[in-house]
């Protein structure tokens, strides 16, 4: 039995995790370098598959206020965008770490690296809430 073995762009490999996983929602406004997590997803078509709702928003703050409007209901929903994109995105993360919902954000950064010719490396960060759904949390008994 032989595997297939497929090479990707971290973007792209973010985006297949996400439709294996199981996001419920995606939402995103297209910004270099994580514009292809959006593209490689329209090119999957999740929302025929898993049900998956990918959305590109009118802006940063509205995509990350979608993620968390999703969240509070108790779906699995990620965004991502590059450094200003995140930083446009503080407040809504804010809210969602105060209101303890699970959430993923996920942040691209090109990064110039100088060997004997300039190359651009794109690396990423991802951001994500740390407090665990309500039902999962272990309250200590006294």
């Amino acid at each position: 039995m032989e595997e297939e073995i497929r090479l990707m762009k971290g973007n792209e490999a973010v985006a297949h995790a996400a439709v294996r996983y199981g996001v419920d929602g995606y939402f995103g406004y297209p910004i270099t370098p994580q514009s292809e997590i959006l593209e490689t997803l329209e090119e999957l078509m999740p929302w025929e598959t898993t049900g998956m709702v990918v959305l590109q928003a009118e802006s940063e703050i509205a995509a990350i206020n979608m993620v968390y409007g999703g969240a509070a209901t108790g779906k699995a929903c990620m965004t991502s965008s590059s450094s200003p994109g995140i930083s446009l995105k503080q407040e809504g993360i804010s809210y969602i770490a105060a209101g303890e919902l699970p959430d993923s954000a996920q942040s691209s950064h090109r990064r110039l690296i100088i060997f004997r010719r300039p190359k651009v490396a794109v690396t990423a960060t991802i951001i994500s809430s740390c407090s665990p759904p309500r039902r999962f949390r272990k309250w200590p008994t006294l």
